[in-house]
């Protein structure tokens, strides 16, 4: 058998194994996978990653994952210079690589957004809405939620932000966990 199909068939095992345990927790180590491109390339996460790496799922459509793009666009802007990688993943399944990538270049982003068909990923994470951010580092995940605490308005949670000064300065995250909260990630099945 060859080994991008066994590959493929350990990542989906995987996945529904996760998402039968309700996919992966603070603590837990992120194996690798795959997402695709906007120009439809194989990107592997152990590419990307760094010791410190945001995963963040997010769409085109959820207007409250639109209120967060200039908020992940200044959380981009300065915590990469500091070192730390960003994922940014679209898994909705109506949300196709070519409206993806014309939402990125209408919203001036400056990191890549890549796409989960099949949401392969959202389920290995167990991710349920958009915008939903993971923090890694070292390879486990040590902060799971929100990017703040308020759609629009004032914020008073800096949560994402609170958690990578943590993290950069060696220090216990006081919040690990926090709820997200935004549009439900459409789901292919």
């Amino acid at each position: 058998m060859n080994r991008n199909i066994l590959g493929s068939m350990f990542l989906a095992l995987l996945a529904a194994v996760t998402l039968l345990a309700g996919g992966l927790n603070v603590g837990d180590t992120v194996p690798d996978f795959t997402l695709k491109s906007v120009d439809g390339d194989d990107v592997k996460y152990s590419s990307l990653a760094g010791d410190i790496t945001v995963i963040t799922f997010i769409a085109t459509q959820c207007p409250i994952s639109n209120d967060y793009n200039e908020r992940m666009k200044a959380i981009y802007a300065d915590y990469h210079p500091k070192g730390v990688k960003f994922v940014f993943i679209n898994s909705n399944k109506q949300e196709d690589a070519a409206e993806v990538k014309e939402h990125a270049q209408k919203h001036g982003f400056q990191f890549a957004v890549y796409k989960d068909p099949g949401n392969v990923v959202a389920d290995l994470f167990g991710a349920q809405v958009t915008p939903e951010a993971y923090v890694v580092k070292d390879g486990k995940i040590v902060y799971h939620g929100r990017i703040d605490d308020s759609r629009k308005g004032e914020v008073k949670d800096q949560s994402l932000r609170n958690a990578l000064d943590a993290v950069l300065a060696g220090k216990p995250i006081a919040k690990p966990e926090t709820k997200a909260f935004g549009c439900t990630i459409k789901r292919v099945s």
